[in-house]
């Protein structure tokens, strides 16, 4: 019996390993640099150049080679979510030390965590409303964005939290200690020290507006830029007015020396038409 062998199938080499491309997270430059959401009250503008101003010649002596910035109604993004505003803060001021304000040879439009792993020193938030989307410490989840408390505290670590209510003239300040939000008790001044800063945050009442101001650890008004340059022209102003005294009593005194000048050579001569020598008297 003639048995038949069958034929033997040819097995083709397994395909290549094509390695996985590498993951490429958005920098600055791709994520959304605003969430549309409109400005709160014309207060926060003008409040965040004060705070921004007053607080810069401190700034530049703990960095004199310039490596801080400082975000206004910028975003903070923390973690990779869709769409990607739901990852993200955008507190109303932040500072954060020791890194450049510039990237790429440009400024920053967002500040992304997971490309500089430095948190900012402190963030302040101006409420708009009754305060407690600031006060919010509800956790992420997959339908809901995380409070903005909680984001600050639990996700970017945020040493100093500020929230200033400038409708009822309140001030809350908290500190992280062993990674929770402790609230901060003023000292007797009625401010806040920011240690790290060596400057202290309050409140000015200036008429029918209160303001979030910085003082120095001596309790002396950080000075905004226009403030400053009032301050330096009344102070040139009080100079040169004292340069103007200065020259009318130097004027008067060389006027009363010479009458008295006058005086004794008119009495000399009297006395040689006397026949009396004024030198011998």
């Amino acid at each position: 019996m003639q048995t038949t062998e069958a034929p033997i199938k040819s097995i083709a080499p397994p395909p290549p390993h094509i390695p996985a491309p590498p993951i490429t997270l958005p920098d600055h430059k791709q994520l959304p640099d605003s969430d549309g959401t409109f400005v709160k009250n014309f207060q926060e503008h003008p409040q965040s150049i004060v705070l921004t101003s007053s607080i810069a010649p401190v700034l530049e002596k703990l960095h004199p080679d310039g490596r801080y910035c400082i975000g206004q109604d910028s975003g903070i993004y923390w973690r990779m979510m869709e769409p990607p505003e739901k990852g993200a803060e955008a507190p109303d001021w932040f500072y954060v030390p020791n890194v450049s304000p510039l990237l790429d040879g440009e400024y920053r439009r967002s500040y992304v965590l997971w490309k500089e792993f430095v948190a900012p020193l402190i963030a302040i938030e101006f409420v708009s409303g009754n305060g407690s989307e600031e006060r919010d410490t509800t956790p992420p989840s997959e339908s809901e964005k995380a409070g903005k408390f909680w984001v600050y505290e639990q996700a970017i670590r945020i040493p100093f939290y500020v929230i200033f209510d400038a409708w009822r003239d309140n001030l809350e300040v908290y500190h992280l200690v062993d990674g929770r939000y402790a609230k901060m008790q003023p000292n007797d001044r009625g401010h806040y020290p920011i240690l790290p800063m060596g400057v202290e945050v309050g409140l000015q009442q200036e008429g029918t507006t209160t303001w979030l101001r910085w003082w120095d650890e001596s309790g002396n008004l950080l000075l905004t830029g226009d403030e400053r340059a009032v301050q330096a022209e009344v102070i040139a102003n009080q100079q040169t007015a004292i340069a103007a005294q200065a020259n009318i009593a130097q004027r008067q005194a060389e006027a009363i020396a010479e009458q008295e000048r006058q005086q004794k050579e008119k009495l000399a001569t009297y006395l040689r038409s006397m026949g009396i020598n004024p030198d011998e008297i």
